[in-house]
């Protein structure tokens, strides 16, 4: 099939200067030596939870090194079958994900709510609320987490031996000042007119929210339930500081985190082999790869939605 335009005799194809073509050439092998940076561990860690510790030490320096091995079953089935058998991370990851179901759920109400009122409502000391909550993004966490632990631990009585001590490590991530801040910009750009058609109908604020504002809000709840999510699966520190550790032989079901299960399987010493390792890294990025995938369209949806305020 002839090209129509070919048959058009005023029509002129419009040429691409060189300089533009080097930009573009620039531009994607950038683009594709930044990617392999980022791809490269990832093959890596893949590759050598197939393999024993002979096998890495041999593939070392070469090509081998970023190719799985999957011709020799059993050490694959060995590797990953000591990650959930003997070491049983499928306990702690499913904690985690309670843990960022409740959270998630929460972060949603609590910080919508917040960004509804910021976003909607006219009242004295607005403009001081929302310098605090910008105030509080470019505050690091580290700052914070030891007066924190204190309030949870002293007014919550929280102890080492309360077994009520995962609600404490729940509770800090529920509220989220960026997530509070997105909100507000998102909820902004929802025109009025919405609420005032709901309002003649004799609506109240908690069904405009729960009937209005969050179901057009479905970009910026699955930004901040991303972010809840991997927060929450990354999460070392303080989920170590409010459960209290496994005693030796103990078999009940643990209260920790999955990255409180990886640094076990690390610090196992010479009996983990690094392909178990990298197993245990493998089951760990995974769920956020997957998470992430998902949620991507919505992320860069929310966040281009939540910057038209900005």
């Amino acid at each position: 099939m002839r090209n129509r335009y070919a048959l058009d005799p005023n029509f002129v194809r419009a040429k691409r200067s060189k300089k533009k073509i080097a930009w573009s050439i620039v531009y994607y092998l950038v683009g594709a030596t930044l990617s392999l940076a980022f791809i490269l561990p990832l093959l890596y860690m893949f590759a050598a939870s197939t393999k024993d510790r002979d096998g890495i030490a041999q593939s070392y320096g070469t090509i081998m090194m970023f190719i799985p091995n999957f011709g020799s079953s059993s050490v694959f089935g060995q590797n990953y079958g000591f990650i959930f058998a003997e070491k049983e991370i499928w306990k702690y990851a499913l904690n985690t994900i309670i843990y960022a179901a409740v959270i998630i759920v929460f972060n949603v109400i609590i910080n919508g709510l917040a960004g509804y009122v910021l976003a909607k409502f006219k009242f004295p000391g607005k403009g001081f609320f929302n310098f605090i909550i910008l105030f509080l993004i470019v505050v690091p966490v580290e700052t914070s987490i030891l007066p924190l632990y204190s309030v949870v631990n002293d007014l919550l009585g929280f102890n080492a031996r309360n077994n009520l001590n995962f609600i404490g490590v729940m509770l800090p991530s529920m509220i989220s000042v960026f997530n509070i801040f997105l909100y507000t910009q998102f909820f902004s750009s929802i025109p009025k007119e919405y609420e005032e058609a709901m309002h003649i109908d004799g609506a109240s604020r908690f069904r405009m929210f729960f009937d209005l504002i969050l179901p057009t809000s479905k970009p910026i709840i699955a930004t901040t339930a991303v972010f809840s999510f991997i927060g929450v699966w990354n999460d070392y520190v303080w989920p170590r500081m409010m459960l209290p550790a496994r005693a030796m032989g103990d078999t009940s079901w643990p209260l920790e985190t999955i990255q409180a299960a990886l640094t076990s399987i690390q610090e196992g010493g010479s009996s983990i082999s690094p392909g178990q390792i990298m197993a245990a890294l493998v089951v760990t990025t995974v769920p956020i790869f997957i998470v992430y995938t998902i949620a991507q369209k919505y992320i860069v949806k929310g966040f281009g939605t939540a910057g038209l305020k900005m």
